[in-house]
């Protein structure tokens, strides 16, 4: 049975690959997002770095999760995956929207210093990295069985036709200086772009920048959910959206200190209002082990309500 992980004092090496499978499809795609937000740091562009970071755990949770559940309900009644796994992951984006809201809401209610606000943002991107570290552990090691999947037929096509080590290091440093390359462009249109269209660079960092940074896990999520492994599909989705909130978003933080830009993690209201309601959307769907094409659009609607409302509606930019 997916999922069985009682009584087993070890993973076997097959349920530790699978699982980790997700988290390196996460892990790579956000390589994109992670190069891109350190572009726009080093602009000056704090107001997309932040819009981006919170459209990247929205749009991760709601528009790629809503189509792979479309896209894979309309040939089958319902999907399955493990509800332990996804809720799992669910909790930890919960911890990532409390650690959005504190500062949001101190900043509001007293009106802290930069110094001090700077210093929570620190300490708390600390604590953010430690519990990615603790997830890392409970997914790939003492539980990896939770996110295994059960599709031997797709892992063996896979193993026939894994790269080798040294053509996929090529493969990935080629990437790197492609996207480094690319985001440079990417963030130098940013302004004129928005000027000429009339749009906020919230809304552009929200729903444009997000969207473009993550597109390579959002086609693999989709896919996979399309072959009937929602498994894969929810660890892609809501992994990558863990790994913004509780990896990028820290690494961010720590690295304007060395660019000289310092970053906090007090977002705008609007903002951290479009993660909360992301994150109780992801629970409900993700709790009961099962999906279907109805709830896909669900997610799918949500998403669109919010782009409608950020762009018929601009939200203020963050203080910083």
């Amino acid at each position: 049975m997916p999922g069985q992980w009682v009584g087993q004092r070890k993973n076997s090496p097959s349920t530790w690959a699978k699982a980790s499978a997700g988290f390196s499809n996460a892990t790579f795609g956000n390589a994109a997002e992670l190069i891109i937000a350190l572009t726009a740091l080093r602009a000056g562009l704090h107001d997309v770095v932040k819009a981006s970071i919170v459209g990247s755990i929205m749009g991760n949770i709601l528009l790629v999760l809503g189509a792979g559940m479309l896209a894979g309900g309309l040939r089958r009644s319902e999907q399955h995956f493990n509800a332990a796994a996804a809720r799992s992951q669910a909790t930890m984006l919960t911890l990532a929207a409390i650690a959005l809201i504190l500062p949001t809401a101190v900043l509001a209610a007293s009106g802290t210093t930069a110094e001090g606000l700077g210093t929570l943002s620190v300490s708390i991107s600390a604590v953010l990295l430690f519990v990615y570290l603790l997830n890392l552990r409970f997914a790939l090691m003492t539980h990896s069985a939770l996110f295994g999947g059960s599709h031997d037929a797709d892992d063996r096509n896979a193993r026939l036709s894994a790269w080798s080590v040294r053509a996929s290091a090529v493969v990935l440093a080629g990437a790197t200086a492609l996207i480094a390359w690319i985001s440079e462009i990417l963030v130098g249109a940013i302004e004129p772009v928005a000027r000429e269209f009339g749009l906020s660079n919230v809304f552009v960092g929200v729903f444009v920048v997000a969207v473009v940074g993550n597109a390579a896990e959002h086609a693999t999520a989709i896919t996979a959910a399309m072959k009937d492994r929602m498994d894969l599909s929810l660890s892609i989705a809501i992994g990558s959206s863990v790994q913004i909130a509780l990896l990028v978003a820290p690494v961010l933080v720590f690295a304007s200190l060395f660019i000289g830009v310092p970053l906090d993690l007090a977002f705008p209201a609007g903002l951290v209002l479009m993660v909360f309601l992301s994150v109780l959307v992801c629970g409900q769907v993700a709790g009961d082990g099962r999906s279907d094409w109805l709830e896909g659009a669900q997610l799918l609607a949500v998403y669109l309500i919010l782009g409608l409302t950020y762009f018929l509606i601009p939200i203020a930019p963050p203080h910083s």
